[in-house]
């Protein structure tokens, strides 16, 4: 048997933060890359916090990036903006501090979201502290070399590694037992960013039906004990604003549908190809003599519209989304009611955000990273996980692309994906070459016959050796073929004609990828036992 490191050991700490230590490196490295207008957002964000009294941070609109995220972030903006004031009190100036993109400015945001990553190293430590270091470590290398947490944070720029930081930490203290613990870091990660509530579903049913089971007056005692605790964050966020008289205006900025169903890129969720059959129905019907009007808003040319127009198909509302995330949902939330466990709520808690990705409003690509990290955790667990996984990652990863648009970055995102995919496959192919070699062993312990005990390894070799199927080899060849045609054919072939055209393969491409792993998810947690 395989002696196995303590993951608690000095040495697997030391490696730990070498995994870091890499990853840290690299983000350095990216400081003077592209970065999207997130971070002039967040540096206003800074200003708000910092020059004005809380009584005005959800009305101010000096600029035309409002505050719009939940009151725990915006006092973790106002902790942030203290040192950036002592660093340059410009870049937390109201009026004066308005695109300012001097480099201490650019310096400090960045190495921000750097020094915040630590929250990630310690969710993924807490996460994955018992299991064997092979998987142990294959995990690390998901999680905190992420290409997508690269390109979202430390290019494009935002702070979602901290966030998942608290997503990890709540997923590991519900499957370790410590349900009241996993609760109350899952309410906190509501009151900094209010998306990651898709998953509220499946934590409610869960801490339901596993931590105020019991009997009568125990189950009402733990709901109780849970339900305070909740309170009891939602009023640390909010209450202050309540007190102001605030809290309607803080709910109109933190849910402005207004937006429309699809940013103004396309994520690869299910709406994209609601979007192309209404504007193929559409130019068909015009062909046949049919007045069809065009909509004043144009999905093709990547803008967003305040009523989500169609020019056939029923216009879709919030609501509509709203009731498909649940019906989606609702497998999950049956299974989860009548078998609480909890080795499965990682599992639940990304198909919930499968489900919203797919079906729900004005949804970012960025958003597939609340896909790929909780799975990440469950990815060496099966051999049919880690497939799932190394396909998954790959197309979240590929979705991305289209916002680092600028060319000096093209070489940059190429190579994250080429090594992302290459390590994984690798990594993947070590784990499963492991558990054969380990099965071998035991199965010489049972004294079965020379000539069974061979027979029994070379099949469980053929069934545990690391390798996709045609078609899932296929797909990812079409990756291939999509990006050498947005990225070089199509500007030879057709020059500025039909310049969504790349986009838009991308979203449907990205999308019937996504689509495959929503399906999986639901059968893996339905089949499960």
């Amino acid at each position: 048997m395989e002696l196995q490191e303590s993951p608690r050991s000095p040495a697997a700490t030391k490696q730990l933060f070498w995994f870091f230590g890499i990853a840290t490196a690299v983000k350095l490295l990216l400081i003077p890359s592209y970065h999207s207008t997130d971070l002039e957002v967040h540096r206003h964000w800074l200003a708000i916090t910092h020059s004005l009294p809380l009584s005005q941070w959800y009305y101010d609109e000096t600029s035309e990036w409002t505050l719009d995220y939940p009151p725990f972030f915006a006092y973790f903006e106002r902790f942030l903006s203290v040192f950036a004031n002592l660093i340059d009190p410009r870049i937390v100036h109201l009026h004066h501090g308005l695109n300012y993109k001097a480099n201490s400015a650019i310096y400090f945001q960045r190495i921000s979201v750097i020094v915040s990553d630590l929250f990630l190293l310690y969710g993924v430590y807490i996460s994955t502290r018992n299991l064997p270091s092979l998987k142990r470590n294959l995990v690390w290398v998901l999680v905190i070399w992420s290409p997508g947490l690269l390109i979202v944070d430390h290019l494009h720029f935002q702070y979602n590694g901290f966030l998942f930081g608290w997503l990890l930490l709540s997923i590991s203290f519900l499957a370790q037992g410590k349900d009241l613990m996993g609760g109350f870091l899952f309410a906190v990660l509501l009151c900094f960013k209010h998306l990651f509530a898709v998953a509220a579903p499946v934590y409610f049913v869960y801490l339901l039906r596993h931590y105020c089971r019991g009997g009568l007056v125990r189950g009402f005692a733990r709901l109780s004990a849970i339900g305070a605790v909740v309170v009891a964050v939602f009023a640390a966020a909010y209450g202050p604003f309540v007190y102001h008289g605030q809290i309607q205006q803080v709910i109109r900025r933190m849910f402005p549908f207004g937006r429309g169903l699809c940013h103004a890129y396309w994520a690869p969720n299910f709406w994209v190809f609601y979007i192309m059959l209404d504007k193929g129905t559409a130019f068909l019907l015009r062909k046949v003599g049919f007045n069809i009007p065009a909509p004043v808003a144009s999905f093709t040319g990547g803008l967003v519209g305040d009523a989500s127009p169609f020019a056939v198909l029923p216009r879709i509302t919030p609501m509509t989304t709203f009731i498909m995330v649940l019906l989606a949902l609702s497998p999950c939330l049956f299974k989860t009611w009548r078998d609480p466990r909890p080795r499965l709520i990682a599992r639940s808690v990304a198909y919930a955000y499968t489900c919203g990705f797919l079906f729900g409003w004005h949804v970012h690509e960025k958003a597939s990273l609340h896909i790929s990290i909780p799975l990440a955790l469950v990815a060496v667990e099966s051999l049919e996980d880690a497939k799932h996984y190394f396909l998954l990652s790959i197309v979240s990863c590929y979705s991305l692309f289209p916002l680092l648009y600028e060319v000096q970055e093209y070489p940059i995102k190429v190579l994250l994906l080429l090594l992302h995919t290459i390590l994984t496959w690798f990594c993947f192919s070590a784990l499963f070459a492991k558990n054969e070699a380990t099965k071998g062993t035991l199965e010489v312990d049972k004294k079965t016959t020379q000539s069974e005990s061979k027979g029994t390894s070379r099949t469980g070799v053929e069934k545990q050796r690391f390798e996709l199927g045609w078609v899932a080899k296929s797909y990812l060849l079409g990756v291939v073929v999509v990006e050498i045609w947005g990225q070089f054919l199509h500007p030879y072939l057709l020059g500025d004609k039909l310049p969504f055209l790349p986009l838009m393969l991308v979203s449907m491409y990205c999308a019937i990828g996504i689509m495959y792993s929503w399906i999986w998810q639901l059968k893996s947690i339905i089949i499960l036992s």
